[in-house]
């Protein structure tokens, strides 16, 4: 064991004396010594429930015959972060997580690692740490919240809010009733039922083998998330002592099974910069945005819940979450890669118990899906060289081909000003630029704006494009992660209003319709802009990040001088 060798022999005494100023044994120090990176706080719904979750853990490790040390994780919240500068800070806290994971264990030479994480940043920064490390690491979410109070034909939660702003806006609804919404979407803790980057990225851990098979989608009230924290305890001594570590179970193959859940389950389009980040971790040879891209041709979207259905993670839950979808793509699948219980994802869906019938209205077998096209689709053409990401399995197949007329804003908040205020009209092509990686910085999600569009009535009559993200919960036509981003010169900067463009889902482009003479005329006058952040980690965030195609992540061997990387 690691640990052993900083905590055996007479020479190590003083490493033991300081864990016995804590009551710990000499019989617990010879134990595996496993930790538990707990990111609980008191800001995050995702994350409230972890020290109850952590509990549970720390009993399954002790029964299993280890010894649990539990250290604090940050964790931030996209939703109070949402449409504000706090937002700019979101993206960056992944490395920071990631970095903070692997600077405790490493100093401690711990032997194991649970990873206690429920909300978009946190899941994928503590999958980077643990195929960084590579030493046996299991994640277990907290749980998504249950629905809330019916809105607009479906189940609400704390994205209703923000359609129900552009309502009220444009007279659709009553104070009472926006009032009373805001009492009513989120019923409990847990993370935002509906299908976001927080349970896409918790669904994918459970197909990358990561998290014990249905621990993605308990919900976090519900009893059996304590159940799946004392196994997960029980488990990940049993990886330490067969010595199955990260990449064991983080391999080209399960990350392929994880693309094909994305696609066949509509996830949140963050899924691509995250696994992308996850694959550099684990240093595999492969292109996550090409697989995206071939995956999404041939992978039928055969689950439908929120943003694309008023079905919500709950429902998804019952209907027999990602076993069931797993069991349904298993011809699509390779169900030889092994998982965190130590066998194969074939012998676990062969031994796998459901609790509840199932339910052909949230998962439908693989001869009738809902489309024969991923819910998640790459975009390349002259306005995104390298790429954009957009989401169809969440918007009306009449949107997939969009021409429209450009009207372009340098910020978020300039074009969520110019929504509310009523100067987008059908047609238009909301641009929103200068907030990728390195221009936000820290790439924020235009959340908030497409549900302004929603709730003024303009969904399916406008669309928008930006080098920032979207948030899972966003449905219309939307292109996102246009690569290179404007900061960087790419050609979005060349966007003048009233150029028309071009969305073609099916034949995966988008184009500026605007002569390629004209474009680089236009560029060849572009000055890149001031940076925003000169001070802070923003400072440091905006000169090291890569761009959004490259899964926005800062890769080792950077160096900063004189200002310039």
């Amino acid at each position: 064991m690691r640990s052993a060798d900083i905590l055996n022999g007479d020479e190590n005494a003083f490493g033991r004396s300081l864990y016995k100023s804590m009551g710990f044994s000499g019989d617990d120090i010879r134990r595996p010594i496993i930790g538990i990176a707990n990111s609980h706080n008191d800001i995050v719904p995702g994350h409230y429930n972890l020290n109850s979750v952590c509990a549970r853990v720390r009993d399954g490790i002790h029964r299993a015959g280890g010894t649990p040390v539990q250290f604090g994780v940050i964790a931030a919240c996209d939703g109070i972060a949402q449409g504000n500068a706090g937002m700019h800070y979101i993206l960056p806290t992944r490395d920071i997580i990631a970095h903070s994971i692997e600077l405790m264990v490493q100093a401690h030479q711990l032997d194991g690692i649970v990873l206690l994480g429920s909300c978009d940043k946190i899941v994928p920064g503590m999958l980077m740490a643990a195929a960084r490390l590579n030493i046996p690491a299991i994640l277990l979410p907290g749980g998504p919240m249950e629905g809330g109070a019916e809105f607009d034909g479906r189940k609400s939660d704390a994205t209703s809010l923000l359609e129900a702003y552009g309502m009220i806006s444009a007279g659709k609804i009553t104070r009472e009733q926006f009032e009373g919404l805001e009492e009513t979407a989120c019923p409990s803790h847990g993370s935002c039922s509906f299908y976001g980057t927080a349970n896409t990225m918790c669904v994918l851990s459970e197909a990358l083998g990561m998290t014990i098979p249905g621990g993605a989608l308990i919900p976090a009230t519900n009893a059996g998330r304590m159940r799946a924290a004392f196994k997960t305890g029980e488990a990940i001594v049993s990886l330490v002592e067969k010595n199955i570590r990260a990449r064991d179970n983080i391999t080209k193959q399960s990350i392929e099974n994880a693309i094909r859940v994305c696609m066949a389950t509509g996830g949140s389009t963050n899924a691509v910069l995250h696994l992308t980040a996850i694959a550099y971790e684990a240093e595999l040879d492969m292109n996550i945005l090409d697989t995206f891209d071939a995956f999404s041709r041939n992978t039928p979207q055969i689950v439908k819940v929120n943003p694309a259905s008023a079905y919500n993670m709950a429902d998804l839950w019952r209907a027999g979450g990602i076993p069931r979808v797993m069991e349904n793509l298993r011809p699509l699948l390779h169900t030889d890669t092994l998982t965190v219980t130590g066998k194969t994802a074939r012998q676990n869906l062969d031994e796998y118990v459901y609790l509840f019938p199932e339910n052909p209205q949230v998962i439908r077998p693989l001869d009738n899906p809902y489309g024969n096209m991923g819910g998640v689709a790459v975009l390349r053409g002259n306005l995104a060289p390298d790429s954009g990401v957009t989401k169809p399995g969440a918007f009306d197949k009449s949107l997939y081909h969009f021409t429209g007329e450009a009207i372009v804003f340098d910020s978020e908040e300039s074009a969520e000003e110019a929504i509310i205020g009523g100067k987008i009209r059908p047609g238009h092509v909301v641009v929103i630029r200068y907030e990728g990686p390195k221009g936000g910085p820290g790439m924020r999600e235009m959340c908030k704006a497409m549900k302004y569009l929603y709730g003024m009535g303009l969904g399916t009559s406008t669309a928008l494009i930006t080098d920032g993200r979207f948030s899972g919960t966003n449905n219309g036509c939307f292109v996102g992660h246009i690569s290179p981003e404007a900061a960087e010169g790419g050609p979005i900067a060349a966007v003048h209003d009233g150029d028309r463009i071009e969305i073609d889902v099916e034949n995966r482009s988008i184009t500026l319709l605007v002569p390629d003479d004209e474009i680089a005329r236009r560029l060849s006058t572009w000055k890149k802009p001031p940076p925003k952040h000169t001070r802070g980690y923003l400072s440091l965030y905006a000169q090291t990040a890569s761009s959004g195609a490259e899964g926005a992540i800062i890769k080792a061997g950077f160096r900063i001088q004189e200002n310039k990387v």
